[in-house]
């Protein structure tokens, strides 16, 4: 009874922000799918002059906007510094880091609903999280700079959204009309089935172990505005928000860790310890100092 009393109390201290996230969390899945219609292009518009903030291949036929990564690559590869797509991309991280993966990409989309089949699934050690890293400096920065966009460890070579969104519907609709297949290289064609295969026995593979979007956007979750509140003094160390983590994080330590996706589901934790904030609002335990 006491420890609903609290749980009722903390949830009164919240803030709009908070009490807002806490009631939509459950329908998350529909929050990315009304997202996706964002991104999708069903006019034929392809404003590729745009990126979006989102992994989402600029050649699927259904991409409205540019993909950051992709172009970020491309200029590189050029000798240019793409401002924009950088200037995009600081601006959404510094406003909310990684909510954007969790709430917002198409391509974790696709990841969530794969774990919505009973499968066995495997923990993936969080220390390959850091591989995320290796893909932004090597594959996106250095092979283009160095290589350019010819070399087969170029990231749109590797990408597993290209091959799903754009590969594999070239493939399908050549096949119906009964052209000439144009089918993928072999390193292409091992990434699609490597990744297929891994969305069902592992939670949101590519976004935990080697998005290098992703690593852009956990940089920022230290110190972008969008936080998780750890109440130190209404946490009762119960363990049950590390439960609620499917990315092996440690909520009640490392809140806004860089490997965190933002999903919120530890802020489903029994005593309301964890909450979503922002930098400028004043902490709801401020007041007990006084």
């Amino acid at each position: 009874m006491r420890q609903l009393k609290e749980a009722v109390v903390a949830t009164v201290n919240q803030s709009p922000l908070a009490r807002f996230l806490r009631k939509i969390l459950p329908y998350r899945l529909w929050v990315q799918m009304g997202f996706l219609l964002v991104w999708l292009d069903p006019l034929g518009l392809r404003i590729h002059t745009l990126c979006g903030p989102v992994f989402h291949c600029y050649a699927c036929p259904l991409a409205l906007f540019g993909c950051p990564i992709g172009v970020i690559a491309q200029f590189t590869a050029l000798h240019l510094f793409p401002y924009f797509a950088v200037g995009i991309l600081v601006t959404v991280g510094i406003f909310i880091g990684s909510l954007v993966c969790g709430w917002m990409c198409p391509f974790g989309l696709l990841q969530d609903v794969a774990a919505k089949v009973p499968t066995p699934r495997f923990k993936i050690p969080r220390v390959l999280g850091y591989f995320r890293y290796v893909m932004l400096l090597g594959t996106v920065i250095a092979v283009p700079y160095f290589f350019g966009e010819g070399h087969p460890l170029f990231i749109c070579r590797l990408c597993p959204a290209g091959g799903i969104e754009k590969a594999l519907p070239d493939v399908v609709s050549a096949a119906i009309a009964g052209r000439t297949i144009p089918w993928p290289n072999a390193i292409k064609i091992t990434v699609i089935l490597v990744f297929i295969v891994a969305i069902f026995f592992t939670i949101r593979p590519w976004c935990r172990i080697l998005c290098p979007l992703g690593a852009i956007f956990g940089f920022f979750n230290r110190f972008s505005l969008f936080t998780l509140d750890l109440q130190e003094h209404q946490c009762t160390q119960c363990g049950r928000c590390r439960i609620l983590c499917s990315y092996g994080i440690r909520p009640d330590k490392t809140p806004n860790a860089d490997h965190c996706i933002r999903c919120l589901e530890c802020t489903q934790c029994g005593p309301a310890a964890l909450n979503a904030a922002t930098l400028l609002d004043d902490s709801p335990h401020k007041d007990d100092d006084h």
